[in-house]
């Protein structure tokens, strides 16, 4: 028997399990948007607007745009089981080799990637299916969901549940295949649609879009890239620092669990408030992230203006590049400063001996330096 709720219906298939297939958005009946989501939609859009404002006001944004989509990818894929931390995902980057880091740390990797792909892309092609598509391509190129036809929608019924369960055992079984291209269109409708609080078309989109689950992989991975992209399209957010992953992470249950309460009972409101509330926490963490970052470069650059001498204008600069790129070799500094390897191993000395950087390879040669007092920021 199909059963039906406000976000869809539940229709029993020929293989005589149950698929979800959800109706367009905005729900109907309306949302009711009550003093509790009023309240924490306030608060969620001051605390995005104070985040803004704070990324506005450093030296260089897009210096310090590069440690935070690295953080958000390590969270996002750490909710899919990734193991690599962002510690791994910043040495592959610098090209230390080790066989202690996790072999999954391509898949990061591939987020960054998907990630600088897509906001790329969006300054000349609105967000769509096609563009959802592209960035799928990027997300799964050669990495575990290689074989998962990159960029490619479905053409099989897919299902969550836990590990070796079967369809007829799964927890959540999404549209079938047949029925995608018609509610992807729907879906797109919506991506463009104004008429609501654009914190609630996100939080409404990326739901939708999990349910959705167009991909044989990555669905999850997608959903969480879209909800920075919508941010930046809509002008919410002029760049990628947001890290929601982060608490998507933290209450991982609650979070599939009311994914699913929208499903079964239609109940968009708990999950928006849900919702609201993780982009206020965020934001406010990522916030004062930003207000340490200014704190810690001038602290540094103080250190350096004393102690350095007649090479501090040199030692200024490796310092800025190390916001963007914090492992940094003697070689980088030569690239850099244009100065002799003498010289520079002189300076880079000079960082180690003040706390700045740390050798991390243990080698005579190539040796790499890590300036940690940053990195440990986002940790």
């Amino acid at each position: 028997m199909n059963t039906q709720t406000r976000s869809g219906e539940f229709a029993v298939q020929p293989g005589g399990y149950q698929a979800f297939i959800p109706k367009p958005l905005p729900p109907t009946p309306a949302l009711e948007i009550d003093a509790e989501m009023q309240a924490l939609l306030s608060k969620a859009d001051r605390a995005l607007g104070r985040l803004d404002g704070s990324i506005r006001t450093l030296p260089n944004p897009d210096l310090f745009i590069f440690m935070y989509v690295r953080k958000e990818a390590v969270l996002s894929s750490q909710i899919e089981g990734t193991q690599s931390s962002l510690n791994d995902l910043l040495e592959v980057e610098a090209e230390i080799f080790d066989n202690q880091h996790p072999r999954d740390v391509d898949e990061v990797l591939n987020y960054v990637r998907a990630m600088n792909y897509g906001l790329e892309r969006l300054a000349e092609l609105p967000l769509s299916n096609r563009l959802i598509r592209e960035i799928h391509s990027v997300l799964l190129n050669g990495g575990r969901g290689g074989n998962a036809q990159p960029g490619e929608l479905r053409k099989i019924q897919n299902w969550i549940g836990p590990q070796g369960c079967t369809l007829k055992e799964a927890t959540f079984v999404p549209p079938p295949p047949q029925q995608l291209e018609d509610i992807l269109a729907q879906f797109e409708r919506f991506l463009h649609d104004e008429s609501l609080p654009v914190l609630l078309q996100i939080g409404m989109a990326h739901a939708q879009f999990e349910t959705i689950h167009p991909f044989l992989d990555g669905n999850g991975r997608i959903g969480r890239l879209l909800i920075a992209f919508m941010l930046h399209q809509r002008e919410i957010l002029e760049t990628p620092v947001l890290y929601i992953s982060y608490y998507f992470k933290k209450y991982r249950q609650q979070y599939y669990e009311q994914l699913q309460s929208v499903r079964e009972n239609g109940s968009w409101e708990a999950w928006l408030k849900f919702f609201l509330q993780g982009i206020y926490e965020v934001s406010q963490e990522a916030t004062e992230t930003s207000r340490k970052i200014v704190d810690l470069r001038e602290a540094h650059r103080k250190l350096i203006a004393e102690h350095f001498g007649r090479v501090a204008g040199n030692a200024m600069q490796v310092l800025e590049t190390l916001y963007q790129r914090p492992f940094i070799k003697v070689q980088d500094i030569i690239d850099l400063t244009h100065v002799s390897y003498p010289a520079a191993n002189q300076l880079m000395n000079k960082f180690v001996d003040h706390g700045l950087l740390t050798e991390v390879t243990g080698q005579a040669r190539n040796r790499q330096f890590r300036y940690g007092s940053y990195i440990d920021l986002f940790n």
